[in-house]
């Protein structure tokens, strides 16, 4: 509701530093003329913003709309934070993707666009946010590792132990 963050809510939060705000934007077309003005707001009065999306089936899970959302959000000076795999909710079950579908996105968007655009990927648990991440170290031996990019191009390097 970025109607909420008026000019006197930015002046009182002012005086509570240090205080982080993290929107919930989930597809571009949220990104508003209302939502850019409370954001601006925001950090005008010294409040970084992030942002926290759930990877909803339909809605957001392809790659093409995912990385419009984190350019429109860094435009927007908003660091995308988390994409979150979508919870076990009873009655939402029909938006849960696969995790398959949220490391193709993470993937995707690692290598075809700044870091800063990449969110951390995770999934709640009852241990907690567990991120999940591709796997770049895709082999090791005496002394070595072979890791990968995001194009699948691998490199055998040098993995230097302290001696003692």
């Amino acid at each position: 509701m970025p109607q909420r963050i008026t000019p006197q809510f930015c002046q009182m939060i002012k005086k509570y530093h240090p205080i982080w705000i993290n929107t919930h934007f989930n597809h571009p077309n949220e990104i508003t003329s209302e939502a850019k003005l409370a954001i601006e707001r925001l950090l005008e009065a010294g409040v970084p913003v992030g942002n926290q999306s759930v990877l909803l089936k339909g809605i957001n899970d392809s790659v093409e709309v995912m990385k419009e959302l984190v350019h429109k959000l860094l435009i927007a000076r908003v660091r995308p934070y988390y994409l979150y795999h979508a919870d076990l909710v009873r009655g939402a079950e029909h938006f849960r993707t696969s995790i398959n579908v949220g490391m193709h996105i993470i993937e995707s968007l690692r290598g075809h666009t700044t870091g800063f655009a990449v969110p951390q990927y995770v999934i709640c648990t009852p241990l907690g946010k567990t991120p999940l991440n591709p796997n770049y170290v895709i082999g090791t031996g005496p002394g070595y590792i072979v890791l990968r990019n995001y194009e699948w191009r691998t490199w055998k390097d040098p993995d230097r132990h302290e001696t003692t």
